[in-house]
């Protein structure tokens, strides 16, 4: 009797970057819209199918982890209507849906490029006097705090990668480090939310494989409110 494979045990955040990169290279490779084996967009059944062929992933882990990738904008569902007629002359409508990495999923693996949106947009911000760059996560920042910004950034990738933290943790910490490097854009971010945020921060400090990212960004941070 043949040996069953063991379902490789994978972390929801393995699937979602695993299921991200999937779309990301049938959208890379495709020479169609749509379509089974040339194209960017495929069915639900076909996307089972092959990371099912791909990484041995279930129909459950899919499904469940393409809704999460829903719900954050980096993939999207495409309906397209067609109709047949049934032996009686009748009309029936049928619609099938096709998923396809967005822009904002090709901006997760590639980075920000001149493409990609500007909160900014429409301000002058010259007229400021201040120098406006894109981090690596596409958060925007005042030049001058580059540093603070790139740790942030280290500290919140860490956060998703960890398999300790629970999800809904994550969403937490994650909006509050978003929310601190949203201060970043202003020439004089406000003390008062930066403190409050990062005290919030705190039991990183103890989580290990975070520990060090969080003692990394911490100096910067504090420099923010002196």
């Amino acid at each position: 009797m043949a040996k069953k494979e063991k379902t490789p045990n994978y972390s929801d955040t393995e699937i979602r970057k695993l299921m991200l990169q999937f779309f990301y290279d049938k959208n890379k490779n495709a020479t169609s819209i749509i379509g089974k084996k040339s194209g960017a967009a495929n069915t639900i059944s076909v996307i089972r199918r092959e990371l099912k062929e791909h990484f041995g992933l279930k129909a459950q882990q899919v499904v469940s982890n393409l809704t999460y990738l829903l719900s954050q904008g980096w993939i999207e569902p495409k309906e397209v209507g067609k109709a047949f007629s049934t032996p009686k002359g009748s009309v029936v409508p049928s619609i099938t849906t096709y998923y396809v990495i967005t822009a904002a999923g090709i901006d997760k693996i590639d980075g920000p490029t001149e493409f990609t949106p500007n909160k900014f947009a429409g301000i002058k911000i010259e007229a400021t006097g201040q120098n406006i760059i894109t981090l690596g996560d596409g958060n925007q920042v005042n030049s001058k705090f580059e540093n603070v910004g790139n740790a942030l950034n280290d500290l919140k990738n860490a956060v998703k990668d960890n398999t300790v933290i629970t999800e809904e943790d994550k969403v937490d910490i994650v909006s509050d480090i978003d929310s601190i490097q949203d201060q970043l854009a202003k020439p004089k971010p406000n003390k008062t939310v930066i403190t409050t945020l990062w005290s919030g921060l705190g039991k990183l400090a103890t989580i290990e494989g975070i520990m060090e990212l969080y003692q990394k960004a911490e100096p910067y941070v504090r420099n923010l409110l002196l």
